[in-house]
């Protein structure tokens, strides 16, 4: 993978001197987005195993998305909050759909039944259901109440601190629950940031070189971010895709490639708690801590404040996965059957997506 670093001064060459080849630069951008997410996952990993358990699991709770969030950004200057929306409910059905659906299709195969915390996965996916009410109550609020819109801005402000304000409980929660686990159990280390660096099969890195790498490729994705959200509309015009279609079934997939093939690596080995960790994990950090954040940097960021205002379609596609994920995940055993149930969900949604580019009604 790594020499696709290769693309990302071309993408830069493209961008200045074949402006018009939007549809090259925007492949070239976004794979040159996908090893850089590689190595600020193997550098936040190495950071985790030294900075222990605590700082650790934050650490990789922060960066998690951050490729998501920066891809994000670089929309929401722009003004594109559709696309923004759409990439936001993408990258959650990705990850509770795609990702698991072939981690526990590729599992299944190699390994027959595998198990894993049910426990774990059941306060995943109530979190989960938490986003999806918080998703559903502005867009009901804005189909019922004639000339909402003046109201929908503060109301989109008021959930976003409410989501964040559950999700700091909940890294609160899961920091104190390890240390009395620690307490309880003096040998116990950090096993799920040692699991995330063997995951990535990559050395350890020291300290002083995880950080310059994650400052460098951290400024390398801000650039090719606005790269490709430069070039994303016109691309999608000349491929003949919606703009939902491209943020809910491209951008999801560019953003969240190098956690989501950590997570299928992961369930191959045999370790599907890893694999459910990170792609529920994954979502749930986008729904409660990515997406507030966008909503309030809005504000200051961008031409004008982006509510969360979800459409129908987006709604009640999460709304779907999220139910359909619970109902598979909630017993702690997974098989290759199980995965092609997710993975032909995924496969109705990206249909209806294709053959029907109004149906996120984001806006």
């Amino acid at each position: 993978m790594r020499w696709l670093l290769l693309l990302m001064p071309l993408a830069i060459a493209l961008e200045h001197f074949a402006p018009q080849r939007a549809l090259l630069i925007f492949i070239v951008a976004g794979l040159g987005i996908v090893p850089l997410a590689s190595l600020m996952a193997q550098a936040t990993g190495s950071l985790a195993v030294r900075l222990g358990p605590g700082v650790g699991g934050l650490l990789n709770a922060t960066f998690g998305n951050a490729a998501e969030l920066i891809i994000a950004l670089a929309a929401l200057r722009e003004g594109l909050h559709g696309m923004v929306k759409a990439s936001i409910a993408g990258t959650i059905i990705g990850n509770i759909l795609f990702v698991l659906g072939v981690a526990m299709v590729l599992g299944g195969v190699r390994h027959g039944e595998q198990r894993y915390d049910g426990r774990a996965a059941r306060v995943q996916a109530t979190m989960l259901t938490l986003a999806v009410i918080a998703l559903i109550m502005p867009a009901a609020y804005g189909a019922i109440v004639p000339d909402a819109q003046p109201q929908l801005d503060p109301i989109s402000a008021w959930i976003a601190v409410a989501l964040l304000l559950v999700y700091v409980a909940n890294v609160a929660y899961t920091l104190m629950a390890s240390r009395a686990i620690r307490a309880r159990k003096p040998g116990v280390t950090d096993e799920t940031a040692a699991d995330l660096h063997h995951a990535h099969q990559a050395p350890q890195w020291s300290p002083r070189k995880a950080v310059i790498v994650l400052a460098a490729v951290s400024l390398g994705i801000i650039w090719l971010s606005e790269i490709l959200v430069g070039a994303v509309e016109p691309a999608s015009e000349e491929l003949g895709l919606s703009d939902a279609f491209t943020g809910v079934f491209v951008l999801a997939v560019i953003g969240g490639a190098a956690e989501q093939a950590t997570a299928i690596v992961a369930a191959r080995q045999n370790r599907m708690d890893l694999a459910m960790s990170i792609a529920l994990g994954a979502s749930v950090q986008l729904a409660l801590l990515v997406a507030p954040l966008l909503v309030l940097l809005s504000y200051v960021i961008g031409p004008h404040p982006m509510g969360l205002v979800f459409g129908p379609g987006l709604v009640l596609t999460i709304l779907f996965s999220v139910l359909i994920t619970g109902q598979i995940a909630s017993d702690g055993r997974t098989d290759w059957l199980r995965g092609v149930q997710l993975l032909a969900v995924y496969l109705i949604l990206a249909a209806v997506f294709f053959y029907v580019p109004d149906v996120s009604g984001a806006k």
